[in-house]
């Protein structure tokens, strides 16, 4: 991997991704819809709306791997959700395979699996459920990846990430929270592992309360750093009561669950 794109490098994962990743390879190409103007040794800036096909294809070209974090994150309106990520995922997809990218790693989300209950593990065969639009735009994506995998030949990690931050913030992150540099440490799976075809993982880190089960991450080599458990006295000291019989302490995906 000489070249790499992370798109969506102005938002908070990409942020925590330009810091872990400064200097793994050559060039770390950084797009966005917002500019950024702190560019580091190694970086550079290009402008991109995913919405718009011919300038995704523009700024894949050359390109050896691409992080794909850009689009909606959380839910919204349908336009919204279909506009960045359904119309922008395929955007994406379609012009690493024109301009013969060889890796693509897609933020998917833990939304697609959102509908078990907490007390279930959830493993990578388990069919998706989603809680939101949110959640629905991001399992299309996983069909579109694993399209694009076996008929095109793209090496395309899915990584169903839970919540990236540099620590959980409630108890339902105790079981979802993944380090920033543990997220890093995926996406350098994904870009250099030498068998990645099609794949799916859970972006969480080394987690006592986690929903899933994480045993293909790994399969592929996957050794996370940090641990939830860490911080769950001060979490749990500070967390408010909570009806019991509310959907969203009910079922993983939270709130997500509760959203009209």
């Amino acid at each position: 991997m000489q070249r790499v794109l992370l798109t969506g490098a102005a938002g908070s994962i990409g942020m925590f991704l330009r810091r872990e990743l400064a200097g793994v390879y050559p060039e770390l190409i950084l797009a966005d819809i917002r500019p950024i103007a702190d560019l580091q040794t190694g970086e550079t800036f290009r402008l991109l709306d995913i919405t718009d096909l011919s300038a995704c294809e523009e700024v894949c070209e050359g390109v050896d791997g691409v992080l794909h974090f850009a689009g909606q994150a959380g839910e919204s309106g349908w336009e919204e959700i279909r506009a960045k990520n359904i119309d922008g995922t395929y955007n994406i997809f379609e012009a690493a395979r024109r301009q013969r990218v060889k890796r693509l790693c897609f933020a998917t989300t833990n939304h697609t699996v959102g509908f078990y209950r907490r007390d279930q593990r959830v493993g990578i065969d388990h069919k998706v459920l989603p809680d939101s639009r949110y959640g629905v735009s991001k399992a299309f994506g996983e069909a579109l990846g694993a399209m694009y995998a076996m008929k095109y030949g793209l090496g395309v990690l899915m990584m169903r990430i839970g919540n990236v931050a540099e620590k959980p913030a409630d108890r339902r992150r105790l079981s979802i929270w993944i380090s920033p540099r543990d997220m890093a440490q995926l996406c350098r799976i994904g870009l250099e592992h030498p068998e990645i075809g099609y794949e799916i993982v859970y972006g969480v880190s080394d987690n006592d309360r986690s929903f899933y089960d994480n045993a293909n991450a790994y399969r592929l080599g996957y050794k996370p750093k940090d641990c939830s458990e860490d911080y769950a006295p001060e979490v749990l000291a500070a967390e408010p009561e909570r009806a019991p019989d509310d959907p969203g302490e009910i079922f993983q995906g939270g709130t997500f669950v509760n959203e009209a």
